[in-house]
C-alpha cells in the first residue's frame, strides 16, 4: 500500500492522538504498522501505511484516529487492534428537530449522572461514548448491534426500564450463544 489516508479530526483532540512527548502517536503507530503525520492547522492527521501493513490494519488505524476525534481514549482505540472489535457510530442529530430536541435526546442516552451509559456498557461490554451530534461504540459485531438497538428504542421514545428489559433478554441471549459456541470449538 502506498500513499497517505488523510483522516479529519477534532483540533482539541489532536493533542490526545500525540500525547506527552509523543507517546501515544508512537504506540498508535506501533500497534497498527503506520507512520502518523499530523497537519494541525488543517485537523487532519496522515496514516501512512508501513511496508509490512495490510489494508486491514491501515483500516483499523482509520478506524482508531476517528474513534479519538469522537472521544474515545487511546486504550480504548488500540483495542480496535484486535480482528473482532470494531468502531461504529450512531447520529443521533438526524432524530433531533432542533437543539434541545438534541440535548434533550442526548441526556436520555447518557442517563442521570451517566448512570444509563454506565448500564449500558456494562450489559453488553461495549465501550461508549456520547459526543455533540453522535454516538460511538467500541465492541465487537454483537455488542454494537445490542447498543444501536438500544440506542434507536431511545430515539423511538422508550423508556429507561423497557430498553433495559431489551438489554438483559439480548444478555442471556448473547451468553448462552456464546457457551454453545465454545462448548462446540472445544471439542476440536
Amino acid at each position: 500500500m502506498e500513499g497517505k489516508i488523510p483522516v479529519p479530526i477534532r483540533s482539541d483532540r489532536i493533542g490526545v492522538v500525540i500525547g506527552k512527548g509523543g507517546v501515544n502517536k508512537r504506540r498508535i503507530e506501533e500497534t497498527f504498522g503506520v507512520t502518523i503525520e499530523v497537519d494541525d492547522k488543517r485537523g487532519i492527521v496522515y496514516l501512512i501505511p508501513g511496508r509490512d501493513s495490510s489494508p486491514f490494519r491501515v483500516l483499523k488505524a482509520k478506524k482508531a484516529i476517528e474513534a479519538i476525534s469522537l472521544g474515545f481514549s487511546v486504550e480504548d482505540a488500540l483495542s480496535l487492534s484486535e480482528d473482532l472489535v470494531d468502531f461504529d457510530t450512531i447520529d443521533i442529530s438526524e432524530s433531533a428537530r432542533n437543539r434541545n430536541d438534541l440535548v434533550r435526546i442526548k441526556s436520555r442516552i447518557i442517563g442521570t449522572r451517566g448512570r444509563f451509559k454506565k448500564t449500558l456498557e456494562e450489559m453488553t461490554g461495549a465501550r461508549i461514548v456520547v459526543s455533540d451530534k453522535m454516538v460511538g461504540v467500541i465492541g465487537d459485531y454483537e455488542q454494537i448491534r445490542v447498543v444501536r438497538e438500544a440506542i434507536q428504542r431511545i430515539l423511538r421514545g422508550q423508556s429507561h426500564r423497557s430498553v433495559i428489559q431489551f438489554l438483559e433478554d439480548e444478555t442471556r441471549i448473547l451468553k448462552r450463544r456464546r457457551i454453545e459456541l465454545w462448548e462446540k470449538w472445544s471439542h476440536f
